[in-house]
């Protein structure tokens, strides 16, 4: 495939041709291929990104495939450009040990669009020899207070499963919220609001701190999921820790409840509107690390409840992209600062050196958007399984086009190819690829592997196993 005349995300307009999985070349006026077979896509005017990779997702099966399932939460993912998801492990069963490792992953091997990492969990009873032989993206999240799934652990875990973690080099994901600083007396309330006003904002950064200190005991590296202050931001860099941030807790505030209502409960909740103002001060300048979505989908069903039996979480795969997107469009952040949020950064705390860049030698997971595209986000037109959205009335820009390693996994037909679809059988405006995700850390420790049988005399070194990762994704069930 030949892009042509693509607007990269720091402006240069280029041309970048895909032979296989990866990227060939990236230059002016490159040739068209020899093969007539090859396509070739006029990006003239459009704007061409690595596509996101999501550090943060809840896909919900084994277990809870009412809710969502690979299939559909990749197929929402591709959707919205996202071309990597890293699911986490409160399913059912939770991702503990090598057994409910192994089912998850078939399961995502079957079933994904995109590219998948795995993590594990931490609990009384998880196996950790087990978890550290397979392929696993990283430890955690792991739960600071409890939440779905009711993962919740106590200091003296968290500092065993960090010291173990280091030891591997695995990145340990932190859902930060210390219970003792709850607001008992909120649960009085009955109201959509009564959620934020329980979980505090103090309960978030009184957790960093607790955990940058394990962390700083071990030297290991914590990456702090879901943070929802400016307060928890600053403390985890200034403890050299890296963090995200959700779509929700960018876009959305306490005004936002009472439209939201019991949709709108999270863990962390939404803070007032004065300390979101300040989080995307912090997205936008450089502090945040990365966005991810912390996808968690229930269904309607679920979540029309009060706001003390509601379960926590809201969806975001499909919208986050393109929500960052229309702030570019609208000068509210550089189109360079959403490539970092969403892949290169992402790549980088990660540990994914094929991902994330629009370069010669790379994966070639792209996503291409018509910058004035913006559309309205209803929930309807959405693909996952919960068929809702937080966002919904809000304005994004939308992909035409999302490859993962070079395979087409989702494109949108405007008018002009809507025709040319026609004539070709199609009846939709949209089109899937086939499941063609892999495990990201099985495709590393093949590659290990193969090095190994190479330049040595033996086999692969049994021995050299380890996660060789990060993760990262917040607490929604």
């Amino acid at each position: 495939m030949l892009i042509r005349n693509a607007t990269l995300p720091d402006g240069r307009e280029r041309d970048v041709l895909i032979e296989g999985e990866t990227i060939a070349a990236v230059g002016e006026d490159l040739p068209m291929p020899d093969s007539a077979d090859e396509r070739f896509v006029d990006a003239s005017g459009k704007r061409l990104l690595p596509g996101m990779i999501d550090a943060h997702v809840h896909f919900r099966e084994p277990g809870f495939s009412h809710k969502e399932t690979w299939e559909t939460g990749s197929r929402s993912a591709a959707a919205g450009g996202v071309t990597c998801v890293v699911d986490q492990p409160n399913t059912d069963p939770p991702t503990i040990d090598g057994a409910a490792f192994d089912e998850k992953e078939s399961r995502a091997s079957e079933g994904s669009l995109v590219d998948f990492g795995i993590n594990g969990g931490v609990t009384e009873q998880w196996v950790p020899s087990a978890l550290l032989q397979r392929p696993m993206f990283a430890l955690g999240e792991v739960f600071l207070a409890d939440s779905t799934g009711e993962m919740g652990i106590d200091v003296e875990l968290f500092a065993s499963a960090v010291k173990t973690a280091a030891r591997q080099d695995a990145v340990v994901t932190v859902h930060a919220e210390d219970a003792t600083e709850f607001e008992p007396g909120a649960k009085e309330r009955d109201d959509a609001d009564a959620w934020s006003a329980y979980r505090t904002a103090r309960a978030e950064a009184a957790a960093v701190r607790a955990a940058a200190e394990v962390g700083d005991r071990f030297d290991a590296h914590l990456h702090v999921a879901h943070t929802s202050t400016p307060e928890g931001i600053d403390v985890a860099k200034d403890h050299g820790m890296t963090c995200e941030v959700t779509p929700h807790h960018m876009f959305l505030s306490r005004r936002d409840l009472s439209d939201l209502d019991t949709f709108g409960r999270m863990n962390p909740p939404l803070r007032r509107e004065r300390l979101r103002s300040k989080v995307w001060e912090r997205v936008v300048d450089g502090t945040v690390d990365i966005v991810a979505t912390d996808h968690a989908p229930h269904t309607r069903e679920e979540k029309d409840a009060s706001i003390w039996d509601a379960p926590s979480g809201v969806p975001g795969v499909e919208t986050a992209l393109p929500l960052l997107l229309e702030a570019a469009r609208n000068d509210e952040i550089s189109y360079e600062r959403v490539r970092d949020l969403t892949a290169a950064n992402v790549a980088e705390v990660f540990d994914l050196p094929t991902k994330g860049r629009i370069a010669e030698g790379m994966d070639a997971d792209l996503v291409l958007v018509d910058p004035e595209d913006s559309r309205e986000i209803r929930g309807e037109d959405l693909h996952s399984k919960c068929e809702w959205t937080p966002f919904e009335g809000k304005r994004g820009v939308f992909p035409e086009l999302t490859l993962v390693r070079g395979e087409v996994v989702y494109e949108r037909f405007g008018p002009e190819s809507a025709i040319e679809a026609a004539e070709q059988g199609e009846t939709a405006d949209e089109r899937f690829g086939d499941a063609v995700g892999v495990n990201v850390r099985a495709i590393e420790r093949s590659a290990e592997s193969d090095t190994a049988a190479t330049d040595t005399d033996g086999g692969p070194d049994s021995s050299a196993g380890g996660t060789g990762g990060d993760g990262g994704g917040p607490t929604q069930g």
